[in-house]
Order: structure tokens, then C-alpha cells, then sequence
């Protein structure tokens, strides 16, 4: 039985380590298209943990396949990194992690600068501290311990993938799982408060297009501003989000306050003060059920747009509506689970409460293994707080935490009934 005190002594041991490479991560601004530097960092960590490092590159060909979402405009070539220890017959693990971050909005509003870590107490400040970089720093720390106590305790395959494009197509995920990088059951170390992140809803993006009525503006009450459509267009559309809960109801979502949130996220339109815009672009992210497959999700928005607009009557010609990222079907992972039920019982031991389980208004590339390979994955990770906001921060103490937690699942997984404290 292996010893919790010693592997608790071992995580704490090798923590400042793990801090450091967590520094060196948010120190890459990982956006997407400018990935690479991050997964060097990522596969150098895992060289030197033992693993053999395999560079992946994302099919240009990925936006054919049918669970992709739209890939993003970028250039050169895109890679991910996959790591690979222990024996290559037995019972599998894949820990995943998303390498990308979203952009560092309004930098200026940062107490330090977005990509140079910063640490305060407890605290590593930085765009993508805790989505999700920490997670890499929380799994390579509980793989270093458990090595240090038991060099034997991976008696399976173990993968550790760093997928870029979780944050806005998956695609990253899912090229990995259609390469083979897959496991008799998957761990995503997503931020999550040290709790069993289980499910989430269905995710799209779109652009939608207005045209309106150009003027000058002496004579903007004669002309139709396209962004006065857009307000209503989207007034209307949040309305129609909201009535989703009520009209699809989803006990794994009950305690969610409003599931299918839109969001705004970019509004652009016109180039000039004095002059009414021809037209205007609004790119949205949209909630919806998991009882809708993607196609539906677009087939009940563009419903909705066009119902929108006829009652409206203002439009002078019909919105353009394409999608431009996600394509995001939703998920859940039964809490009775084998997996989710270790994962507890790691947690308990570790911790000695039960971690809760949940589920959230948004999306992990826990879908993809899900619903499209039938792998087993959830997300467990350390504690993060305004993370895609300003001052993103992760607490430290939760990825040592979280590193005892999870080194203990790891070897239960490989032996049955080892672990005890």
C-alpha cells in the first residue's frame, strides 16, 4: 500500500519546482496561432520527467470533419505536444490540458502585465494562470511525487496531451483523439475549485451581419443605423436564450441560475463619427441545450433571427448569419461513474471531505471524448479566480492540493485498492 504521508512530503517537496514551471508557462502568451512556445515548454518538463515527447501537427483538412468547429483565421504551421510513459499494454490514462489562452483585454487595467507572472502570497497572478496552465503545474507535480515514491506506480499507458484551440473550436482535442492519443478514461486538469466538473451545455459562435441605411449624420433620423438593429437583435436574442431553460428543462443543469447565456463578445461597425454606418458586425457565443446536436442549434437560431426581424419590421434587408468557432454539442458524465467515483475517493483520502460535482453554462473538450470517442472524462483542478477577466489569478495552495489528490488516483487507477492514508 503506498504510504499518503510520504507522497503528501513528496508533493510538497517538489511544489516550488512546479511553481516555477507554471511560471515559464504564463510567461508564453499562448493566444491562438502562437501556441509553440508554450508546448516547448510543456514537452521540455515532460523530457524531463521521463516521458517521450511526440509533436502533433492539427490536419489542415480538420474544418472537413463534421464534430470540428470552424478553425480560426491563423498562419504556419499548428502544433500540440503529447507525452507518453509506461508500459504500453495495460489499463490507460490520459491527462489533457489546453496550452491556448484567451486575449489579455485591456492590459493597462492589469496590476502587472498580463504575461509576466506575478506572485502575491498564495497567489500566481497572469493570463492563463488558472485557465489553465495550473493544471499542467498540478499534474506534473502529482506525477513527479508519485515517481519519487513509487517509480513503479504507472503499470499502464500514460499520455499527457497539451491541445491548442480548446478556447474557441476544440478542434486541437479532437485531431489528438482521431491520432490515437486516447485512454481507457480521461482527466482534464480545467480549473475547478478542487470539485468533479461533470457536464456542460451546447456552445456556437456566429458572426451576424446587419446592413442598414448610410447617411451623413445631419440626416441620421432619415437613415437606419445598423447598430441601433443590432441592439435589437440582440436584445431579442437574449430573450430567446433565457426562455431555453424554462422550455428545455435539464436536471443537471437545475442549479445553474441561466445556463444558455449570449454573449456579446465583439461589436464593430462604420469608420467614421459623422457618417451613419452601412453596416454592422456582432459576433456572439450562444448557449444551448444538450438535447440539441449542433445543427439543431443553428437551425433553431437562424429561426429565431428570422422571427426576430419580421416582427421588428426595421430591417431593410436580411441579417447574415455564419458561424466562426464552436461547434460545441453538450455533455454530462453520469456522477456514479467509475471515474468520477476514484477521482472522490482520491480526493477523500486525500482531503478528507468529498469533493462536490457540478456541472456548467459552458464547455471543456470533456465533450469531445464523451460524446464522440465514448471515453469516460471529466475536469478536476486547482482553484482559480477571473480567469478570460482582468487580474486572472490561481491559488497555489490548490495545486498542491489538488497534486496529492491526483497523485493518488493515478496510482489507484494502475492498482486497484493501493492507495490508503
Amino acid at each position: 500500500m503506498l504510504d499518503g504521508e510520504r507522497l503528501d512530503s513528496a508533493v510538497a517537496e517538489a511544489a516550488e519546482d512546479a511553481f516555477g514551471f507554471l511560471e515559464r508557462l504564463v510567461a508564453q502568451p499562448s493566444t491562438v496561432g502562437h501556441e509553440e512556445g508554450a508546448l516547448t515548454v510543456f514537452a521540455d518538463e515532460l523530457t524531463d520527467l521521463g516521458f517521450a515527447v511526440r509533436w502533433l501537427d492539427l490536419p489542415a483538412d480538420i474544418a472537413d470533419d463534421p464534430r470540428a468547429g470552424v478553425p480560426q483565421p491563423t498562419s504556419g504551421r499548428r502544433v500540440q505536444v503529447v507525452g507518453d510513459l509506461g508500459p504500453a499494454q495495460g489499463r490507460s490514462l490520459l491527462l489533457n490540458g489546453h496550452i491556448d489562452v484567451v486575449p489579455a483585454d485591456s492590459p493597462d487595467r492589469w496590476a502587472s502585465p498580463p504575461f509576466v507572472p506575478r506572485r502575491h502570497g498564495s497567489r500566481l497572478y497572469g493570463r492563463g494562470a488558472g485557465d489553465m496552465k495550473a493544471g499542467f503545474a498540478m499534474g506534473v507535480l502529482a506525477l513527479r511525487a508519485l515517481l519519487a515514491v513509487d517509480p513503479e506506480a504507472i503499470a499502464g499507458p500514460l499520455s499527457f496531451l497539451a491541445a491548442i484551440e480548446e478556447e474557441c473550436t476544440g478542434n486541437g482535442t479532437l485531431a489528438a483523439a482521431r491520432d490515437g492519443v486516447l485512454a481507457d478514461a480521461v482527466v482534464l486538469l480545467e480549473p475547478t475549485g478542487l470539485d468533479l466538473l461533470l457536464g456542460g451545455v451546447g456552445i456556437l459562435w456566429c458572426d451576424i451581419d446587419v446592413d442598414g441605411v448610410s447617411a451623413h449624420a445631419e440626416a441620421a433620423h432619415q437613415a437606419i443605423n445598423p447598430v441601433d438593429l443590432v441592439y435589437r437583435l440582440v436584445a431579442g436574442l437574449r430573450g430567446w436564450a433565457e426562455g431555453l431553460a424554462a422550455s428545455h428543462p435539464d436536471p443537471a443543469l437545475a442549479e445553474i441560475p441561466s445556463p444558455y447565456n449570449l454573449n456579446v463578445g465583439q461589436v464593430a461597425a462604420g469608420d467614421w463619427p459623422s457618417s451613419v454606418p452601412t453596416s454592422a458586425r456582432v459576433r456572439l457565443r450562444i448557449g444551448y441545450p444538450r438535447a440539441w446536436t449542433p445543427d439543431d442549434a443553428e437551425r433553431e437560431l437562424r429561426l429565431a433571427v428570422g422571427v426576430l426581424v419580421t416582427r421588428d419590421g426595421g430591417f431593410p434587408s436580411a441579417p447574415r448569419l455564419r458561424l466562426s468557432g464552436f461547434r460545441a454539442p453538450g455533455y454530462h458524465l453520469d456522477p456514479g461513474h467509475e471515474l468520477a467515483r476514484a477521482i472522490s475517493a482520491a480526493h477523500r483520502d486525500a482531503h478528507g471531505v468529498e469533493p462536490a460535482a457540478y456541472s456548467l453554462g459552458s464547455t471543456t473538450d470533456a465533450r469531445t471524448y464523451l460524446n464522440h470517442f465514448g471515453v469516460p472524462a471529466l475536469c478536476y483542478g486547482p482553484a482559480a479566480t477571473d480567469i478570460h477577466g482582468v487580474d486572472e489569478w490561481v491559488d497555489l495552495d490548490s495545486v498542491v492540493a489538488g497534486a496529492r489528490t491526483l497523485a493518488r488516483f493515478v496510482a489507484r487507477w494502475y492498482r486497484p485498492g493501493q492507495v490508503g492514508t
